[in-house]
């Protein structure tokens, strides 16, 4: 992908209104990287973004929002609201800008949301910037917990995206696609209960509760070879005993389920606790399966993807055609249910570096990712712009929406 030249004319309609948004982000560009390095150097997995969501609320409180943080029921949510000049005595859109700054436990920014906090509050910071010209009400959004526990369902339960017609976030990733697949996807812990005893004196006393996971994970496996191509489960062990000589009295696994066909989701659940129960019987012990966290599949929207591809494209770079063998989840879906919705991706590495890893979260502190998320706010705000500004987009929005007739 070619550099981010931000002095390239941008795309019509409202040409100058978007040079002067992609010229907000290059006056804050110092602001708006220290943040990204600053929640990159300082990871906080899911629902523990105390920093991030700090600095966040901080930054755009600086630049105009009237800031409510706590939002919610979330202690880490943020909501921003920032009111245009213009008053032409009607009402009109209100316009979300999203921004995401939880990390993957044990590895830190392994899926870039750095980028996306920063690209976020840059977005917001540009649209401040021009905050007199603008019509109506900018929304902001600090979202936790996306990796686990689907904190965007939990805003969406408070009523924090109430009011607003479109949400916009931009995701990093090795490829640029502005199309977004989800996969739908639910959290489960199992917890699996037997009884100690001494593993060499008198072993026929205890019940293994380590075996009942050791079970589960085979008959996953098993189930794997039948599972339709858009289905996945995986997980890991939390807790599989004390010592080796101690037969374990409780062992815990987490696991996701995940699927692209959101109808399939309801038989996916019914096996595995059947797999659990199966597991219990034959270990003797007793296991527990509790759910979590569920992320939908994504409603994407046409009629604003388009906006931000052209707008995209006026610096140079391509939309990629849809690889649908690198498909993830979010929580983004369950939000793209709820109102108009986007969630590109653009790339900040090669091809081939893969989520989740070690090499991806480096590369989300490199000067190519640094160009990226300012990239990513000039667009966040220029789409924003052309959707306050337009009704009419807005309303052709809601149509495909609602999957009305054009």
């Amino acid at each position: 992908m070619p550099a981010f030249d931000p002095t390239v004319p941008p795309a019509p309609p409202f040409a100058e209104a978007k040079r002067r948004l992609a010229d907000a982000v290059q006056a804050r560009r110092r602001e708006i990287l220290e943040l990204s390095h600053r929640i990159h150097e300082n990871p906080e997995p899911a629902f523990e973004e105390h920093r991030a969501a700090g600095w966040v609320a901080e930054a755009i409180g600086r630049h105009g929002y009237a800031v409510t943080h706590p939002a919610g029921s979330l202690a880490t949510a943020i909501e921003g609201r920032l009111s245009g000049g213009r008053r032409d005595g009607g009402s009109g859109p209100r316009i979300g800008i999203l921004a995401e700054y939880d990390a993957l436990p044990g590895l830190g920014h392994g899926c870039g949301h750095n980028t996306m906090a920063a690209s976020g509050v840059g977005a917001a910071m540009a649209l401040a910037a021009i905050a007199p010209d603008l019509p109506v009400e900018v929304g902001f959004l600090g979202c936790p917990a996306e990796a686990r526990g689907s904190g965007k369902q939990r805003m969406l339960d408070d009523g924090l995206f109430d009011g607003l017609d479109a949400a916009l976030l931009f995701h990093p990733s090795d490829r640029t696609q502005v199309a977004c697949e989800l996969l739908a996807s639910e959290d489960i812990e199992v917890t699996f209960t037997g009884l100690q005893a001494h593993a060499a004196s008198e072993p026929w006393e205890g019940k293994n509760a380590l075996d009942g996971l050791v079970l589960l994970f085979s008959s996953i496996g098993l189930w794997r070879q039948q599972l339709p191509h858009h289905a996945r489960v995986h997980g890991i062990v939390l807790e599989g005993g004390t010592a080796a000589n101690i037969i374990p009295d409780r062992a815990v696994g987490r696991f996701m389920i995940r699927s692209t066909d959101q109808a399939y989701f309801g038989r996916l659940r019914g096996r595995f606790r059947d797999l659990v129960a199966a597991a219990a019987l034959a270990s003797d012990t007793s296991g527990h399966a509790v759910f979590s966290g569920g992320s939908a599949t994504m409603k994407d929207n046409a009629i604003l993807r388009d906006r931000f591809r052209t707008n995209l494209e006026a610096y140079g770079w391509s939309d990629m055609p849809f690889d649908t063998e690198h498909i993830g989840s979010s929580d983004m879906g369950n939000v793209s249910l709820r109102l108009p919705t986007i969630h590109p991706q653009l790339a900040i590495c090669d091809e081939a570096v893969p989520g989740h890893s070690i090499a991806f979260r480096d590369a989300a502190a490199e000067p190519r990712a640094d160009e990226v998320t300012l990239l990513a706010a000039t667009l966040v705000a220029q789409t924003a712009y052309e959707l306050l500004a337009d009704g009419d987009l807005v309303a052709a929005a809601w149509r495909e929406f609602r999957g009305e007739a054009g």
